[in-house]
Protein backbone atom coordinates (compact mmCIF):
# COMPACT_ATOMS: atom_id res chain seq x y z
CA UNK A 1 0.00 0.00 0.00
CA UNK A 2 2.42 2.54 0.98
CA UNK A 3 4.75 1.65 -2.31
CA UNK A 4 1.62 2.77 -4.26
CA UNK A 5 0.79 5.69 -2.36
CA UNK A 6 4.85 7.55 -2.27
CA UNK A 7 3.90 6.74 -6.37
CA UNK A 8 1.13 8.13 -7.02
CA UNK A 9 1.33 11.27 -4.50
CA UNK A 10 0.83 14.56 -5.06
CA UNK A 11 0.25 17.73 -3.13
CA UNK A 12 -0.56 15.34 -0.61
CA UNK A 13 -4.22 13.57 -1.83
CA UNK A 14 -4.18 12.01 -4.68
CA UNK A 15 -6.70 12.29 -7.75
CA UNK A 16 -5.83 8.33 -8.76
CA UNK A 17 -8.41 7.83 -11.30
CA UNK A 18 -10.90 10.43 -12.75
CA UNK A 19 -13.91 8.44 -12.97
CA UNK A 20 -15.14 5.91 -10.07
CA UNK A 21 -17.40 3.65 -10.78
CA UNK A 22 -20.17 1.65 -8.42
CA UNK A 23 -22.21 -0.33 -10.60
CA UNK A 24 -25.16 -2.05 -8.89
CA UNK A 25 -27.57 -3.57 -11.66
CA UNK A 26 -30.05 -3.66 -9.93
CA UNK A 27 -30.44 0.07 -8.89
CA UNK A 28 -33.36 2.22 -10.27
CA UNK A 29 -31.97 5.39 -8.58
CA UNK A 30 -28.40 6.83 -9.76
CA UNK A 31 -26.25 9.04 -7.65
CA UNK A 32 -23.66 10.98 -9.73
CA UNK A 33 -21.21 13.36 -7.89
CA UNK A 34 -18.36 15.62 -8.96
CA UNK A 35 -15.69 16.10 -6.54
CA UNK A 36 -13.64 19.63 -7.21
CA UNK A 37 -10.25 19.46 -5.63
CA UNK A 38 -10.62 23.30 -4.53
CA UNK A 39 -11.62 23.53 -1.26
CA UNK A 40 -11.99 26.69 0.84
CA UNK A 41 -8.01 27.19 1.14
CA UNK A 42 -8.27 28.57 -2.53
CA UNK A 43 -10.44 31.87 -1.30
CA UNK A 44 -8.05 34.43 -1.87
CA UNK A 45 -7.27 36.82 1.21
CA UNK A 46 -9.82 39.00 1.88
CA UNK A 47 -12.22 37.25 -0.03
CA UNK A 48 -12.49 33.94 2.44
CA UNK A 49 -15.67 32.24 1.64
CA UNK A 50 -15.37 33.01 -2.00
CA UNK A 51 -15.49 28.97 -2.93
CA UNK A 52 -18.52 28.76 -0.96
CA UNK A 53 -20.19 31.43 -2.73
CA UNK A 54 -19.42 30.12 -5.94
CA UNK A 55 -20.33 26.99 -5.06
CA UNK A 56 -23.85 27.86 -3.70
CA UNK A 57 -24.34 30.49 -6.73
CA UNK A 58 -23.99 26.61 -9.26
CA UNK A 59 -26.16 24.93 -6.60
CA UNK A 60 -28.59 27.39 -6.15
CA UNK A 61 -28.90 29.19 -9.35
CA UNK A 62 -30.05 28.34 -12.65
CA UNK A 63 -28.12 27.59 -15.90
CA UNK A 64 -28.28 29.38 -19.07
CA UNK A 65 -31.20 27.79 -20.54
CA UNK A 66 -33.25 27.63 -17.08
CA UNK A 67 -34.11 29.92 -14.18
CA UNK A 68 -33.64 28.60 -10.79
CA UNK A 69 -37.05 28.21 -10.00
CA UNK A 70 -37.64 26.48 -13.43
CA UNK A 71 -35.13 23.43 -12.53
CA UNK A 72 -37.15 23.02 -9.13
CA UNK A 73 -40.40 23.15 -11.10
CA UNK A 74 -39.05 20.62 -13.67
CA UNK A 75 -37.56 18.10 -11.01
CA UNK A 76 -40.24 17.65 -8.31
CA UNK A 77 -42.42 15.55 -10.32
CA UNK A 78 -39.06 13.70 -10.82
CA UNK A 79 -38.54 12.90 -7.33
CA UNK A 80 -34.64 14.18 -8.00
CA UNK A 81 -32.58 16.27 -6.02
CA UNK A 82 -28.76 17.24 -5.55
CA UNK A 83 -26.26 18.87 -3.22
CA UNK A 84 -23.65 20.55 -2.76
CA UNK A 85 -20.60 20.23 0.28
CA UNK A 86 -17.71 22.61 0.67
CA UNK A 87 -14.77 21.99 2.44
CA UNK A 88 -11.37 22.63 3.11
CA UNK A 89 -9.83 20.65 0.21
CA UNK A 90 -12.98 19.59 -1.69
CA UNK A 91 -15.98 20.93 -2.67
CA UNK A 92 -19.01 17.67 -4.05
CA UNK A 93 -22.05 18.22 -6.01
CA UNK A 94 -23.88 15.57 -5.48
CA UNK A 95 -27.40 14.10 -7.92
CA UNK A 96 -29.44 11.78 -7.03
CA UNK A 97 -32.22 10.74 -9.69
CA UNK A 98 -34.42 7.63 -10.49
CA UNK A 99 -33.03 6.23 -13.86
CA UNK A 100 -35.70 6.57 -15.78
CA UNK A 101 -35.59 10.38 -15.54
CA UNK A 102 -31.72 10.26 -17.15
CA UNK A 103 -32.77 11.90 -20.06
CA UNK A 104 -34.48 14.50 -18.51
CA UNK A 105 -32.65 15.56 -15.55
CA UNK A 106 -29.08 14.92 -17.44
CA UNK A 107 -29.42 18.56 -19.17
CA UNK A 108 -30.08 20.31 -15.96
CA UNK A 109 -27.12 18.54 -14.10
CA UNK A 110 -25.02 18.99 -17.01
CA UNK A 111 -26.11 23.09 -17.26
CA UNK A 112 -25.41 23.63 -13.68
CA UNK A 113 -21.90 22.05 -13.37
CA UNK A 114 -20.98 23.48 -16.64
CA UNK A 115 -22.78 26.63 -17.71
CA UNK A 116 -24.08 28.15 -14.81
CA UNK A 117 -26.04 31.34 -15.47
CA UNK A 118 -24.49 33.32 -12.58
CA UNK A 119 -27.37 35.63 -12.27
CA UNK A 120 -27.12 38.81 -10.31
CA UNK A 121 -30.18 37.80 -8.34
CA UNK A 122 -29.32 34.30 -7.73
CA UNK A 123 -25.99 35.51 -6.46
CA UNK A 124 -27.63 38.39 -3.84
CA UNK A 125 -29.70 35.68 -2.77
CA UNK A 126 -26.86 33.50 -2.05
CA UNK A 127 -24.52 36.34 -0.70
CA UNK A 128 -27.39 37.76 1.52
CA UNK A 129 -27.95 34.23 3.36
CA UNK A 130 -23.68 33.70 3.53
CA UNK A 131 -23.28 37.06 5.13
CA UNK A 132 -26.55 36.30 7.86
CA UNK A 133 -24.51 33.36 8.52
CA UNK A 134 -21.17 34.73 9.50
CA UNK A 135 -22.57 37.92 11.01
CA UNK A 136 -25.25 36.23 13.16
CA UNK A 137 -26.34 32.48 12.63
CA UNK A 138 -23.21 30.95 13.49
CA UNK A 139 -22.87 33.33 17.18
CA UNK A 140 -26.94 32.60 17.46
CA UNK A 141 -27.89 29.38 16.45
CA UNK A 142 -25.75 26.71 18.11
CA UNK A 143 -23.05 27.63 21.09
CA UNK A 144 -21.80 23.67 20.35
CA UNK A 145 -21.48 24.50 16.24
CA UNK A 146 -19.74 27.86 17.36
CA UNK A 147 -16.85 26.47 19.72
CA UNK A 148 -16.15 24.25 17.12
CA UNK A 149 -15.63 26.08 14.65
CA UNK A 150 -14.05 28.61 16.77
CA UNK A 151 -11.52 26.06 17.96
CA UNK A 152 -10.47 25.42 14.32
CA UNK A 153 -9.84 29.49 13.44
CA UNK A 154 -7.39 29.13 17.01
CA UNK A 155 -6.04 25.71 15.89
CA UNK A 156 -5.17 26.59 12.39
CA UNK A 157 -4.78 31.00 13.32
CA UNK A 158 -2.42 32.23 10.89
CA UNK A 159 -3.28 29.52 7.96
CA UNK A 160 -5.30 28.95 4.82
CA UNK A 161 -7.37 26.84 7.01
CA UNK A 162 -8.32 29.18 10.12
CA UNK A 163 -11.91 30.78 8.27
CA UNK A 164 -14.45 28.91 7.99
CA UNK A 165 -15.32 27.95 4.73
CA UNK A 166 -18.55 30.22 4.74
CA UNK A 167 -15.64 32.98 5.18
CA UNK A 168 -16.21 36.06 7.68
CA UNK A 169 -17.68 39.53 7.89
CA UNK A 170 -15.26 41.38 5.93
CA UNK A 171 -14.06 38.85 3.62
CA UNK A 172 -18.16 37.98 2.60
CA UNK A 173 -19.30 41.48 2.01
CA UNK A 174 -16.01 42.02 -0.46
CA UNK A 175 -17.33 38.81 -2.45
CA UNK A 176 -18.35 40.43 -5.98
CA UNK A 177 -20.42 38.76 -8.74
CA UNK A 178 -17.76 38.79 -10.50
CA UNK A 179 -14.92 37.35 -8.39
CA UNK A 180 -17.28 34.59 -8.41
CA UNK A 181 -17.55 34.20 -12.36
CA UNK A 182 -13.67 34.43 -12.12
CA UNK A 183 -13.05 31.85 -9.35
CA UNK A 184 -15.47 29.25 -11.47
CA UNK A 185 -12.71 30.23 -14.14
CA UNK A 186 -9.71 29.17 -12.25
CA UNK A 187 -10.57 26.57 -10.39
CA UNK A 188 -13.73 24.54 -11.33
CA UNK A 189 -12.17 23.19 -14.03
CA UNK A 190 -11.78 19.91 -16.25
CA UNK A 191 -8.18 19.44 -14.76
CA UNK A 192 -9.35 19.40 -11.08
CA UNK A 193 -12.16 17.34 -10.39
CA UNK A 194 -12.79 13.51 -9.76
CA UNK A 195 -16.49 12.08 -11.63
CA UNK A 196 -18.33 9.04 -9.27
CA UNK A 197 -21.34 7.70 -10.66
CA UNK A 198 -23.29 4.61 -9.05
CA UNK A 199 -26.13 2.87 -9.91
CA UNK A 200 -27.41 0.88 -13.21
CA UNK A 201 -26.06 2.81 -15.69
CA UNK A 202 -25.11 2.31 -19.52
CA UNK A 203 -21.15 2.67 -20.56
CA UNK A 204 -22.34 5.03 -22.95
CA UNK A 205 -23.27 7.02 -20.31
CA UNK A 206 -19.71 7.75 -18.70
CA UNK A 207 -18.63 8.61 -22.18
CA UNK A 208 -21.40 11.10 -22.48
CA UNK A 209 -20.36 12.75 -18.99
CA UNK A 210 -16.64 12.68 -19.70
CA UNK A 211 -17.26 14.40 -23.17
CA UNK A 212 -19.82 16.90 -21.94
CA UNK A 213 -17.36 17.51 -19.10
CA UNK A 214 -14.69 19.14 -21.84
CA UNK A 215 -16.43 21.90 -21.66
CA UNK A 216 -15.16 23.11 -18.15
CA UNK A 217 -12.40 25.85 -18.50
CA UNK A 218 -8.95 24.23 -19.72
CA UNK A 219 -7.35 25.41 -16.91
CA UNK A 220 -4.61 23.93 -14.53
CA UNK A 221 -5.51 25.87 -11.33
CA UNK A 222 -2.71 26.08 -9.09
CA UNK A 223 -3.81 24.40 -5.48
CA UNK A 224 -2.11 25.86 -2.22
CA UNK A 225 -1.03 23.08 -0.20
CA UNK A 226 -2.68 22.04 3.32
CA UNK A 227 -0.89 23.58 6.18
CA UNK A 228 1.25 22.09 8.65
CA UNK A 229 0.94 22.93 12.35
CA UNK A 230 2.67 23.06 15.27
CA UNK A 231 1.92 21.45 18.15
CA UNK A 232 1.18 23.76 20.90
CA UNK A 233 3.34 24.68 23.71
CA UNK A 234 0.94 23.65 26.50
CA UNK A 235 -2.99 24.44 26.85
CA UNK A 236 -4.37 27.66 25.23
CA UNK A 237 -7.76 28.16 25.95
CA UNK A 238 -9.97 31.29 24.67
CA UNK A 239 -13.10 31.98 26.34
CA UNK A 240 -15.86 33.54 23.78
CA UNK A 241 -17.97 35.52 26.53
CA UNK A 242 -21.60 35.74 24.86
CA UNK A 243 -24.56 37.36 26.23
CA UNK A 244 -27.14 35.06 27.34
CA UNK A 245 -25.13 31.50 26.36
CA UNK A 246 -26.42 28.72 27.65
CA UNK A 247 -23.81 26.79 29.72
CA UNK A 248 -20.34 26.05 28.54
CA UNK A 249 -19.84 24.46 25.40
CA UNK A 250 -16.37 23.18 25.03
CA UNK A 251 -14.07 22.37 22.11
CA UNK A 252 -10.76 21.09 22.23
CA UNK A 253 -8.08 20.31 19.66
CA UNK A 254 -4.17 19.57 18.73
CA UNK A 255 -2.70 18.56 15.80
CA UNK A 256 -2.36 15.08 14.56
CA UNK A 257 -0.16 13.55 12.47
CA UNK A 258 -1.59 10.71 10.92
CA UNK A 259 -4.79 10.20 8.21
CA UNK A 260 -6.65 7.34 6.34
CA UNK A 261 -3.16 7.46 4.32
CA UNK A 262 -1.76 5.57 7.01
CA UNK A 263 -2.61 1.73 8.25
CA UNK A 264 -1.85 2.86 11.34
CA UNK A 265 -5.12 5.06 12.05
CA UNK A 266 -7.11 1.37 11.99
CA UNK A 267 -5.43 1.28 15.45
CA UNK A 268 -6.29 4.79 16.76
CA UNK A 269 -9.55 4.67 15.52
CA UNK A 270 -10.14 1.59 18.37
CA UNK A 271 -8.92 3.52 20.80
CA UNK A 272 -10.86 6.68 20.01
CA UNK A 273 -13.91 4.77 19.73
CA UNK A 274 -13.03 3.33 23.11
CA UNK A 275 -12.79 7.05 24.56
CA UNK A 276 -15.12 8.68 23.07
CA UNK A 277 -17.10 7.12 19.82
CA UNK A 278 -19.71 9.79 18.55
CA UNK A 279 -23.11 9.63 19.93
CA UNK A 280 -22.07 6.32 21.79
CA UNK A 281 -23.26 5.95 24.83
CA UNK A 282 -20.32 2.73 25.64
CA UNK A 283 -17.69 5.30 25.55
CA UNK A 284 -15.54 6.45 28.75
CA UNK A 285 -16.20 10.23 28.34
CA UNK A 286 -20.05 9.72 27.81
CA UNK A 287 -20.15 6.93 30.70
CA UNK A 288 -17.69 9.13 33.36
CA UNK A 289 -19.32 13.33 32.22
CA UNK A 290 -22.99 12.00 31.25
CA UNK A 291 -23.97 8.95 32.40
CA UNK A 292 -22.54 8.78 35.58
CA UNK A 293 -22.99 12.86 36.55
CA UNK A 294 -25.31 13.95 34.45
CA UNK A 295 -23.41 16.79 33.73
CA UNK A 296 -25.00 17.13 29.97
CA UNK A 297 -25.97 15.43 27.03
CA UNK A 298 -22.64 13.77 25.56
CA UNK A 299 -18.73 13.83 25.57
CA UNK A 300 -16.91 12.46 22.22
CA UNK A 301 -13.87 12.38 21.02
CA UNK A 302 -12.13 12.34 17.18
CA UNK A 303 -9.36 11.42 15.33
CA UNK A 304 -10.38 13.57 11.88
CA UNK A 305 -12.75 16.37 10.83
CA UNK A 306 -16.15 15.24 11.76
CA UNK A 307 -18.32 17.16 9.75
CA UNK A 308 -22.04 18.78 10.89
CA UNK A 309 -21.51 16.30 14.25
CA UNK A 310 -24.55 18.04 15.53
CA UNK A 311 -27.14 16.47 13.31
CA UNK A 312 -25.12 13.61 11.82
CA UNK A 313 -25.04 10.43 13.80
CA UNK A 314 -22.42 9.04 11.39
CA UNK A 315 -19.27 10.35 9.90
CA UNK A 316 -20.40 11.64 6.02
CA UNK A 317 -18.17 11.30 3.02
CA UNK A 318 -16.82 14.55 1.25
CA UNK A 319 -14.75 16.12 3.56
CA UNK A 320 -11.01 14.74 2.99
CA UNK A 321 -8.48 16.24 5.08
CA UNK A 322 -4.70 16.12 4.89
CA UNK A 323 -3.73 18.86 8.10
CA UNK A 324 -5.74 16.32 10.85
CA UNK A 325 -6.27 17.21 14.26
CA UNK A 326 -7.57 15.47 17.59
CA UNK A 327 -10.24 16.89 19.23
CA UNK A 328 -12.64 16.51 22.14
CA UNK A 329 -16.04 17.77 22.23
CA UNK A 330 -17.60 18.09 25.45
CA UNK A 331 -21.36 19.91 25.12
CA UNK A 332 -22.59 22.32 27.05
CA UNK A 333 -22.51 22.63 30.88
CA UNK A 334 -23.99 24.61 33.14
CA UNK A 335 -22.49 27.80 34.51
CA UNK A 336 -22.97 29.32 38.04
CA UNK A 337 -25.64 31.45 37.48
CA UNK A 338 -28.07 28.42 36.38
CA UNK A 339 -26.86 26.35 39.27
CA UNK A 340 -27.25 29.18 41.55
CA UNK A 341 -30.92 29.90 40.28
CA UNK A 342 -31.91 25.40 40.80
CA UNK A 343 -30.51 24.80 43.75
CA UNK A 344 -30.48 26.96 47.44
CA UNK A 345 -27.42 24.56 48.64
CA UNK A 346 -25.46 25.84 45.46
CA UNK A 347 -25.79 30.05 46.31
CA UNK A 348 -21.78 30.70 46.79
CA UNK A 349 -20.45 28.45 43.61
CA UNK A 350 -18.47 31.29 41.60
CA UNK A 351 -17.80 28.89 38.52
CA UNK A 352 -19.85 26.45 37.03
CA UNK A 353 -18.78 22.83 35.61
CA UNK A 354 -16.41 23.65 32.80
CA UNK A 355 -13.24 23.30 34.35
CA UNK A 356 -14.27 20.17 35.89
CA UNK A 357 -15.38 18.67 32.87
CA UNK A 358 -12.57 19.68 30.91
CA UNK A 359 -10.27 18.25 33.98
CA UNK A 360 -11.96 14.70 33.77
CA UNK A 361 -11.90 14.57 30.07
CA UNK A 362 -8.00 14.92 29.92
CA UNK A 363 -7.69 12.85 32.83
CA UNK A 364 -9.26 9.88 31.27
CA UNK A 365 -7.70 10.28 28.72
CA UNK A 366 -4.33 10.68 30.97
CA UNK A 367 -5.44 7.34 32.48
CA UNK A 368 -5.45 5.57 29.03
CA UNK A 369 -2.37 6.81 27.95
CA UNK A 370 -0.46 5.16 31.40
CA UNK A 371 -2.51 2.32 31.42
CA UNK A 372 -3.49 1.42 27.93
CA UNK A 373 -6.66 -0.93 26.81
CA UNK A 374 -7.46 -4.46 28.75
CA UNK A 375 -7.55 -7.41 26.45
CA UNK A 376 -11.41 -7.40 26.53
CA UNK A 377 -11.82 -3.55 26.47
CA UNK A 378 -9.75 -3.77 23.27
CA UNK A 379 -11.57 -7.17 21.81
CA UNK A 380 -15.47 -5.63 22.25
CA UNK A 381 -14.42 -1.92 20.80
CA UNK A 382 -12.98 -3.91 17.86
CA UNK A 383 -15.84 -6.37 17.25
CA UNK A 384 -18.18 -2.88 17.47
CA UNK A 385 -16.19 -0.92 14.74
CA UNK A 386 -16.16 -3.93 12.58
CA UNK A 387 -19.79 -3.79 12.12
CA UNK A 388 -20.29 -0.16 12.78
CA UNK A 389 -17.96 0.83 9.50
CA UNK A 390 -20.57 -1.02 7.83
CA UNK A 391 -23.17 1.84 8.54
CA UNK A 392 -21.13 4.73 7.03
CA UNK A 393 -21.92 3.20 3.87
CA UNK A 394 -25.34 2.49 4.11
CA UNK A 395 -26.88 3.53 1.02
CA UNK A 396 -25.12 4.52 -2.61
CA UNK A 397 -24.65 8.00 -2.18
CA UNK A 398 -22.51 7.15 0.89
CA UNK A 399 -20.81 4.26 -0.82
CA UNK A 400 -19.91 6.30 -3.67
CA UNK A 401 -18.62 8.87 -1.10
CA UNK A 402 -16.40 6.77 0.50
CA UNK A 403 -14.81 5.18 -2.42
CA UNK A 404 -14.21 8.66 -3.87
CA UNK A 405 -12.66 9.85 -0.55
CA UNK A 406 -10.76 6.53 -0.63
CA UNK A 407 -9.17 7.73 -3.99
CA UNK A 408 -8.14 10.88 -1.97
CA UNK A 409 -6.54 9.23 0.70
CA UNK A 410 -4.62 6.92 -1.77
CA UNK A 411 -6.48 3.78 -0.78
CA UNK A 412 -9.02 1.79 -3.34
CA UNK A 413 -11.75 0.98 -1.13
CA UNK A 414 -11.18 2.58 2.43
CA UNK A 415 -13.79 0.59 4.11
CA UNK A 416 -13.10 -2.84 2.69
CA UNK A 417 -9.17 -1.92 3.75
CA UNK A 418 -10.07 -0.75 6.94
CA UNK A 419 -12.30 -4.11 7.96
CA UNK A 420 -9.15 -5.68 6.44
CA UNK A 421 -7.18 -3.97 8.93
CA UNK A 422 -9.08 -3.89 12.04
CA UNK A 423 -9.44 -8.09 12.38
CA UNK A 424 -5.14 -7.91 12.43
CA UNK A 425 -5.53 -5.54 14.95
CA UNK A 426 -3.58 -6.78 18.09
CA UNK A 427 -4.19 -4.87 21.63
CA UNK A 428 -0.40 -4.13 21.72
CA UNK A 429 -1.06 -2.14 18.14
CA UNK A 430 -3.90 -0.04 19.87
CA UNK A 431 -1.62 0.64 22.93
CA UNK A 432 1.55 1.81 20.81
CA UNK A 433 -0.48 4.01 18.71
CA UNK A 434 -2.54 5.24 22.29
CA UNK A 435 1.37 6.42 23.47
CA UNK A 436 2.41 7.39 19.85
CA UNK A 437 -0.61 9.83 19.22
CA UNK A 438 -2.50 10.56 22.11
CA UNK A 439 -1.24 13.40 25.09
CA UNK A 440 -2.80 15.66 27.12
CA UNK A 441 -0.46 18.67 27.70
CA UNK A 442 -0.47 20.81 24.76
CA UNK A 443 -3.95 21.87 23.40
CA UNK A 444 -5.85 24.81 22.05
CA UNK A 445 -9.31 24.71 23.61
CA UNK A 446 -12.37 26.99 23.23
CA UNK A 447 -15.06 27.66 25.11
CA UNK A 448 -17.77 29.58 24.71
CA UNK A 449 -20.37 30.84 27.92
CA UNK A 450 -21.94 33.47 29.32
CA UNK A 451 -20.66 36.45 30.23
CA UNK A 452 -21.23 36.45 33.84
CA UNK A 453 -19.02 32.70 33.54
CA UNK A 454 -16.15 33.86 31.34
CA UNK A 455 -14.14 35.89 34.35
CA UNK A 456 -14.42 33.64 37.27
CA UNK A 457 -13.65 30.36 34.69
CA UNK A 458 -10.61 32.12 33.35
CA UNK A 459 -9.15 32.58 36.64
CA UNK A 460 -9.99 29.36 37.76
CA UNK A 461 -8.11 27.97 34.88
CA UNK A 462 -4.74 30.02 35.09
CA UNK A 463 -4.40 29.19 38.46
CA UNK A 464 -5.27 25.62 37.94
CA UNK A 465 -7.64 26.75 41.17
CA UNK A 466 -9.59 23.63 42.60
CA UNK A 467 -13.07 22.82 40.65
CA UNK A 468 -14.79 20.71 42.56
CA UNK A 469 -18.15 18.99 41.44
CA UNK A 470 -21.38 21.34 42.55
CA UNK A 471 -24.23 18.73 43.03
CA UNK A 472 -27.43 19.16 44.54
CA UNK A 473 -27.83 17.38 47.94
CA UNK A 474 -30.54 15.17 46.41
CA UNK A 475 -27.95 14.02 43.52
CA UNK A 476 -25.23 13.81 45.71
CA UNK A 477 -26.48 11.50 47.81
CA UNK A 478 -27.27 8.98 45.45
CA UNK A 479 -23.67 9.15 44.34
CA UNK A 480 -21.58 6.10 45.11
CA UNK A 481 -18.47 6.59 46.68
CA UNK A 482 -16.43 5.34 44.03
CA UNK A 483 -17.79 8.66 41.96
CA UNK A 484 -17.23 10.44 44.50
CA UNK A 485 -13.61 9.43 45.82
CA UNK A 486 -12.78 10.17 41.66
CA UNK A 487 -14.75 13.73 41.83
CA UNK A 488 -11.62 14.58 44.62
CA UNK A 489 -8.65 13.10 42.65
CA UNK A 490 -10.47 14.80 38.81
CA UNK A 491 -10.83 18.58 41.06
CA UNK A 492 -7.20 18.96 41.83
CA UNK A 493 -6.03 17.55 39.13
CA UNK A 494 -3.47 19.87 37.38
CA UNK A 495 -3.88 20.96 33.83
CA UNK A 496 -1.10 22.35 31.79
CA UNK A 497 -2.71 25.84 30.85
CA UNK A 498 0.08 28.49 29.58
CA UNK A 499 -2.44 30.79 28.41
CA UNK A 500 -5.99 32.16 28.97
CA UNK A 501 -7.81 34.60 26.81
CA UNK A 502 -11.75 36.19 26.71
CA UNK A 503 -12.36 37.01 23.46
CA UNK A 504 -15.85 39.21 23.26
CA UNK A 505 -18.57 36.95 21.12
CA UNK A 506 -19.22 40.15 18.46
CA UNK A 507 -15.34 40.32 17.67
CA UNK A 508 -15.58 36.55 16.08
CA UNK A 509 -15.26 35.92 12.46
CA UNK A 510 -14.99 39.28 11.73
Amino acid sequence: MKAIIISLLLSGFIMAQQVVELKQPNASKMVVKFMFKNGSICDPQGKEGLTYTTSQVINNGGTAELTYSDIQSKIYPMASRYSVLVDKEAVTFTFQFHKDWIDEFYPIMMGLITNPSFSQADFERVKNNQQAYVDQVIRASSDEEYSKKAMEDFLFRGTNYQHMVEGNSASVSAITLEDVKAHYKDFFTRNNFMIGIAGNYPESFIEKLKTDLANLPDIRPAIPTAPAIQMPDGIDVEIISKDGAFGSAIFTGYPLNITRTDDEFAALMVANSYLGEHRKSYSKLYKVIREERSMNYGDYSYIEWYHNGGGNMLPPSGVPRQSNYFAVWIRPVQIAKQLKMQYEELKDVNVGHAHFAIRMALREMDKMIKNGLSQADFEATRAFLQSYIRLYIKNPDQQLGYLMDSRRYGRENYIEELGALLSTLTLEDVNNAINKYFQIDNMKITIVTDVSEAEPLAESLKNNLPSSMSYSDLVKAGLSEEILSEDAATENFKLNVKSVTIVDSKDTFK
